[in-house]
């Protein structure tokens, strides 16, 4: 038996404002107790007031993305070094936003997590296939050979990282695979780390593509679903704290 505790993260994306952020996160604040982990992953110029406000709470702030360079002359890239004076206990890596806008490789997606790891922050390594894959029947292939370049590259540490399964065409679709096609691709993605690493029962292993307060309880219900990485539900206190909630 496990005894993994639920994890919700929202992922705000290039959302935020001063005013919009302080109220946000006032709504979070003031629905304190959650029973399971909550986080939220915010824009670069924020993480500063993010980590002010939620300072000594029980909600833990992370980036949307790291660099995967220690230092030096990589103009407009953010290193792990950075975020952790920050205080971020996690760094989004491998969105599938990042791989399909900014071209990032399997390859470039493990190097991230491997230098976040070094700096204490935990990362979330997304993996999830397109819709013409999935209907291709490659859903399997897609996502395991997306795992795989991050395990080869952390080894045993492969059990210290997040892994969120989220299928491409279900990310701001308003389509959202059913807890079935989710919980089937949770379990590959276990299997896969079980081959790796004896952590893997530990892991916590989140879905997210329209994520929403009257779906999610059901997702998280799933024998492999550990939480979520939300999106648009996590922009309104309101449908992240049921989100949130649902993961109790």
């Amino acid at each position: 038996m496990t005894t993994r505790r639920k994890l919700v993260v929202g992922n705000w994306k290039m959302h935020g404002s001063h005013a919009a952020n302080a109220e946000l996160l006032q709504g979070v604040l003031a629905a304190r107790p959650f029973v399971g982990e909550v986080a939220v992953c915010v824009p670069f110029p924020y993480l500063s007031e993010v980590a002010v406000t939620l300072a000594n709470s029980s909600v833990a702030w992370g980036s949307q993305d790291v660099s995967a360079h220690a230092h030096g002359a990589y103009t407009g890239e953010v290193s792990a070094a950075m975020l952790a004076e920050f205080g971020c206990r996690f760094a989004i890596v491998g969105h599938s936003e990042r791989r399909a806008y900014h071209g990032e490789s399997d390859q470039l997606v493990a190097d991230k997590a491997k230098a976040a790891l070094a700096k204490g922050i935990t990362p979330i390594v997304c993996v999830g296939e397109t819709l013409e894959q999935r209907e291709a029947g490659e859903t399997e292939a897609v996502v395991k050979r997306q795992l795989s370049a991050v395990i080869h590259t952390l080894g045993q540490c492969i059990g210290e990282v997040v892994v969120a399964y989220e299928p491409v065409w279900a990310i701001g679709t308003g389509r959202t695979a059913s807890p079935e096609q989710a919980q089937a691709v949770h379990a590959v993605l276990r299997a896969q780390l079980a081959a790796a690493t004896p952590r893997a029962a530990d892991m916590k292993l989140l879905y997210g593509g329209s994520v929403k307060p009257d779906n999610a309880a059901v997702l998280f219900s799933q024998a492999d679903i550990d939480g979520g990485l939300i999106g648009g539900a996590a922009l309104k206190a309101a449908d992240f704290v049921a989100v949130a909630r649902a993961a109790g």
